[in-house]
């Protein structure tokens, strides 16, 4: 299986005249980020592509405080759906105040098809409380190894799988059930505002065309299959010989799930 980013997504919504799309939590700006610089594309993506992305806000490794600083230099709208806090991707509290907040979807989509009218390129980032219980508890999870990957000096690319694979162990599945309640909630949400979104574009008539010129994209990659095969559950592995089992194939290459994702939006390849 493939997967693209928030700033990838972004684009490829943009591209099929989607203009609001969901995710789990986007990426910002690292902790320690003004020594090592890591800053998430994603925020660059939001300040040049004209999407609502709705998340449980920035992910929880990150540091909230300098993110929403980028976003604001990057003229970014930033709200928090129905609540003045910033949330920390699993819990709804992190102790930073909110730049601005949305109670209904059509703040949402009026705010950004306003944008639309006065030519501004950016996004607009909707942070969505978690409101599941053991978000709080998978939150304490995460300081913790936060500081036990501080204490035994790993930092750049090996801090997320780090943290993720900590986590996971200390809140003994917990991490996964939360971030799967958290997606199925902002999908709620992100359902409303896309809504709100097309019954403003109809009855306002902002500049958008029923029938835009779809553009021509052409995908540059690798196109691979991936071949599984598990032995039989009733006899064990034998090596160096035949075993009776099961082989499953499927197709794969960042390449071609873009290609397929762009396909099924009816958007010429």
């Amino acid at each position: 299986w493939g997967a693209t980013t928030v700033a990838a997504t972004m684009r490829l919504a943009h591209l099929a005249n989607i203009p609001t799309f969901v995710t789990g939590g986007t990426g910002g700006v690292h902790r320690g980020g003004e020594r090592t610089m890591d800053i998430s594309t994603d925020l660059v993506e939001l300040s040049r592509t004209p999407v609502v992305v709705v998340s449980a806000g920035v992910k929880s490794i990150l540091d909230i405080r300098k993110t929403l600083e980028v976003l604001e230099t990057y003229a970014v709208p930033t709200g928090v759906w129905r609540s003045n806090e910033f949330p920390a991707f699993f819990s709804p509290q992190s102790g930073v105040r909110s730049p601005a907040r949305f109670d209904c979807a059509d703040e949402v989509a009026s705010s950004y098809l306003k944008g639309l009218d006065l030519g501004l390129q950016s996004g607009t980032l909707v942070a969505v409380p978690n409101d599941d219980p053991a978000g709080q508890s998978v939150e304490d999870s995460i300081q913790e190894a936060l500081k036990e990957a501080d204490e035994r000096g790993i930092v750049g690319n090996d801090i997320t799988p780090f943290i993720l694979k900590t986590v996971a162990d200390m809140t003994r599945g917990d991490s996964l059930r939360s971030n799967m309640s958290l997606v199925k909630s902002n999908a709620v949400v992100g359902a409303d505002i896309a809504s709100a979104i097309s019954k403003q574009m109809n009855s306002q008539c902002c500049g958008f065309s029923s029938s835009p010129e779809r553009p021509k994209v052409v995908c540059v990659g690798g196109a691979v299959m991936d071949i599984v095969a598990t032995s039989s559950k009733d006899q064990g592995m034998i090596a160096g010989t035949s075993n009776p089992g099961q082989i499953r194939t499927s197709d794969g290459g960042v390449a071609r799930n873009i290609a397929e994702v762009l396909g099924r939006l009816m958007t010429p390849q």
